[in-house]
Protein backbone atom coordinates (compact mmCIF):
# COMPACT_ATOMS: atom_id res chain seq x y z
CA UNK A 1 0.00 0.00 0.00
CA UNK A 2 2.64 2.40 -0.91
CA UNK A 3 1.38 6.09 -0.74
CA UNK A 4 -1.39 6.13 1.32
CA UNK A 5 -1.29 7.81 4.47
CA UNK A 6 -2.39 4.95 6.96
CA UNK A 7 -0.41 1.89 6.47
CA UNK A 8 0.13 0.80 10.09
CA UNK A 9 -1.59 0.52 13.00
CA UNK A 10 -5.43 2.04 13.21
CA UNK A 11 -6.54 4.81 11.33
CA UNK A 12 -6.48 8.25 13.05
CA UNK A 13 -10.13 9.29 12.23
CA UNK A 14 -11.25 5.99 13.56
CA UNK A 15 -12.92 7.05 16.91
CA UNK A 16 -16.00 5.35 19.00
CA UNK A 17 -19.58 4.65 17.25
CA UNK A 18 -21.52 7.70 17.40
CA UNK A 19 -24.56 7.07 19.18
CA UNK A 20 -27.63 9.63 18.10
CA UNK A 21 -28.31 11.75 15.02
CA UNK A 22 -26.26 14.67 16.31
CA UNK A 23 -23.27 12.65 17.01
CA UNK A 24 -23.37 11.04 13.68
CA UNK A 25 -22.81 14.08 11.84
CA UNK A 26 -20.07 15.47 14.40
CA UNK A 27 -18.55 12.53 13.56
CA UNK A 28 -18.71 12.63 9.91
CA UNK A 29 -17.36 15.96 9.96
CA UNK A 30 -14.68 15.75 12.41
CA UNK A 31 -13.75 12.34 10.34
CA UNK A 32 -13.72 14.98 6.76
CA UNK A 33 -11.54 17.82 8.51
CA UNK A 34 -9.34 15.15 9.67
CA UNK A 35 -9.33 13.96 6.16
CA UNK A 36 -8.11 17.53 5.16
CA UNK A 37 -5.69 17.80 7.42
CA UNK A 38 -3.98 14.72 6.58
CA UNK A 39 -3.91 15.57 2.61
CA UNK A 40 -1.79 18.83 3.45
CA UNK A 41 0.34 17.00 6.39
CA UNK A 42 4.21 17.37 4.97
CA UNK A 43 4.08 19.98 2.26
CA UNK A 44 5.76 22.92 2.01
CA UNK A 45 4.26 26.45 1.38
CA UNK A 46 4.89 25.72 -2.56
CA UNK A 47 3.26 22.76 -2.70
CA UNK A 48 0.34 23.76 -0.55
CA UNK A 49 -0.26 26.16 -3.09
CA UNK A 50 0.21 24.62 -5.89
CA UNK A 51 -2.96 24.80 -8.73
CA UNK A 52 -4.87 22.20 -10.00
CA UNK A 53 -5.20 22.54 -13.81
CA UNK A 54 -5.50 25.76 -15.08
CA UNK A 55 -7.80 28.02 -15.00
CA UNK A 56 -9.18 26.73 -11.55
CA UNK A 57 -7.21 29.05 -8.79
CA UNK A 58 -7.66 25.56 -6.58
CA UNK A 59 -4.97 24.80 -4.54
CA UNK A 60 -5.00 22.76 -1.37
CA UNK A 61 -4.23 26.40 0.81
CA UNK A 62 -6.95 27.58 -1.11
CA UNK A 63 -8.85 24.64 0.05
CA UNK A 64 -8.06 25.33 3.59
CA UNK A 65 -8.96 29.32 3.37
CA UNK A 66 -12.13 28.58 1.18
CA UNK A 67 -13.37 25.72 4.42
CA UNK A 68 -12.23 27.93 7.09
CA UNK A 69 -15.15 30.68 5.08
CA UNK A 70 -17.40 28.52 5.05
CA UNK A 71 -17.01 27.05 8.99
CA UNK A 72 -17.21 30.60 9.91
CA UNK A 73 -20.00 31.22 7.61
CA UNK A 74 -22.18 28.65 8.26
CA UNK A 75 -21.76 27.91 11.96
CA UNK A 76 -20.49 31.60 13.30
CA UNK A 77 -23.06 33.97 11.14
CA UNK A 78 -25.77 31.21 10.73
CA UNK A 79 -25.29 29.48 13.81
CA UNK A 80 -24.21 32.00 16.54
CA UNK A 81 -25.98 34.73 13.97
CA UNK A 82 -23.30 36.68 14.47
CA UNK A 83 -22.68 39.34 11.78
CA UNK A 84 -18.73 39.39 11.42
CA UNK A 85 -17.24 39.03 8.14
CA UNK A 86 -16.00 36.43 6.26
CA UNK A 87 -12.35 35.71 6.09
CA UNK A 88 -10.62 35.18 2.92
CA UNK A 89 -13.28 36.80 1.03
CA UNK A 90 -13.29 40.22 -0.24
CA UNK A 91 -16.46 41.98 -2.17
CA UNK A 92 -14.07 43.01 -5.30
CA UNK A 93 -12.17 39.25 -5.54
CA UNK A 94 -14.37 36.87 -6.49
CA UNK A 95 -12.35 33.85 -5.75
CA UNK A 96 -9.98 35.76 -2.79
CA UNK A 97 -10.09 32.31 -0.52
CA UNK A 98 -7.96 30.48 -3.29
CA UNK A 99 -6.49 33.53 -5.68
CA UNK A 100 -5.20 34.72 -2.22
CA UNK A 101 -3.48 31.44 -1.58
CA UNK A 102 0.33 32.56 -1.60
CA UNK A 103 3.21 30.01 -1.18
CA UNK A 104 4.30 31.24 2.28
CA UNK A 105 5.07 30.43 5.80
CA UNK A 106 2.86 33.22 6.45
CA UNK A 107 -0.42 32.52 4.24
CA UNK A 108 -0.08 28.82 5.48
CA UNK A 109 -0.23 29.78 9.15
CA UNK A 110 -2.97 32.03 8.83
CA UNK A 111 -5.00 29.42 6.32
CA UNK A 112 -4.86 26.91 9.24
CA UNK A 113 -5.06 28.51 12.28
CA UNK A 114 -7.89 30.50 10.92
CA UNK A 115 -9.66 27.06 9.94
CA UNK A 116 -8.65 25.30 13.07
CA UNK A 117 -10.06 28.68 14.96
CA UNK A 118 -13.49 28.43 13.25
CA UNK A 119 -13.21 24.61 13.68
CA UNK A 120 -13.29 25.18 17.30
CA UNK A 121 -15.96 27.49 18.05
CA UNK A 122 -18.11 25.33 15.63
CA UNK A 123 -17.26 22.49 17.62
CA UNK A 124 -17.93 24.23 21.02
CA UNK A 125 -21.78 25.69 19.35
CA UNK A 126 -22.71 22.30 18.17
CA UNK A 127 -21.82 20.83 21.70
CA UNK A 128 -24.61 23.36 23.41
CA UNK A 129 -27.39 22.10 20.30
CA UNK A 130 -29.66 19.56 22.46
CA UNK A 131 -30.30 16.78 19.70
CA UNK A 132 -34.16 17.76 19.79
CA UNK A 133 -33.11 20.94 18.34
CA UNK A 134 -31.48 19.79 14.87
CA UNK A 135 -34.94 20.86 13.49
CA UNK A 136 -34.85 24.12 14.62
CA UNK A 137 -34.72 26.87 11.70
CA UNK A 138 -31.68 29.52 11.69
CA UNK A 139 -32.10 32.28 9.51
CA UNK A 140 -29.85 33.30 6.57
CA UNK A 141 -29.58 36.29 7.01
CA UNK A 142 -27.37 37.05 3.58
CA UNK A 143 -29.86 35.19 1.87
CA UNK A 144 -32.62 37.27 2.70
CA UNK A 145 -33.58 35.92 5.41
CA UNK A 146 -34.13 32.06 4.02
CA UNK A 147 -35.04 29.69 6.45
CA UNK A 148 -32.43 26.31 7.26
CA UNK A 149 -32.80 23.79 10.30
CA UNK A 150 -29.60 22.96 12.27
CA UNK A 151 -29.77 19.33 10.89
CA UNK A 152 -29.34 20.62 7.07
CA UNK A 153 -26.46 22.76 7.97
CA UNK A 154 -24.62 19.90 9.50
CA UNK A 155 -25.78 17.98 6.06
CA UNK A 156 -24.29 20.84 4.11
CA UNK A 157 -21.17 21.25 5.28
CA UNK A 158 -20.86 16.95 5.64
CA UNK A 159 -21.35 17.70 1.61
CA UNK A 160 -19.19 20.77 1.74
CA UNK A 161 -15.82 18.46 2.92
CA UNK A 162 -17.06 15.46 1.09
CA UNK A 163 -16.64 17.34 -2.14
CA UNK A 164 -13.76 19.29 -0.95
CA UNK A 165 -12.02 16.11 0.13
CA UNK A 166 -12.03 14.55 -3.21
CA UNK A 167 -10.57 17.71 -4.44
CA UNK A 168 -7.81 17.61 -2.34
CA UNK A 169 -7.03 13.77 -2.74
CA UNK A 170 -6.84 14.44 -6.92
CA UNK A 171 -4.55 17.66 -5.95
CA UNK A 172 -2.44 15.53 -3.59
CA UNK A 173 -2.12 12.92 -5.88
CA UNK A 174 -0.75 15.57 -8.47
CA UNK A 175 1.93 16.59 -6.15
CA UNK A 176 3.60 14.39 -4.86
CA UNK A 177 1.77 11.09 -6.18
CA UNK A 178 0.35 10.01 -2.52
CA UNK A 179 -3.01 8.51 -2.42
CA UNK A 180 -5.19 6.64 0.09
CA UNK A 181 -7.88 6.94 2.21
Amino acid sequence: MAGVWVTQGPDPRDGEQPVGEKATYADYLRIYRHTLALKCEELTPQQLATRSVPPSPMSLLGLVRHLASVEQFWFAQVGLGLGEPQPFRDAEVADLDFDGAEPTDACVAEAFDRWRAEISRAEEWLAQVPESELGRELVIRRRGGELVTIRDLLVHMIEEYARHCGHADLLREAIDGRTGQ
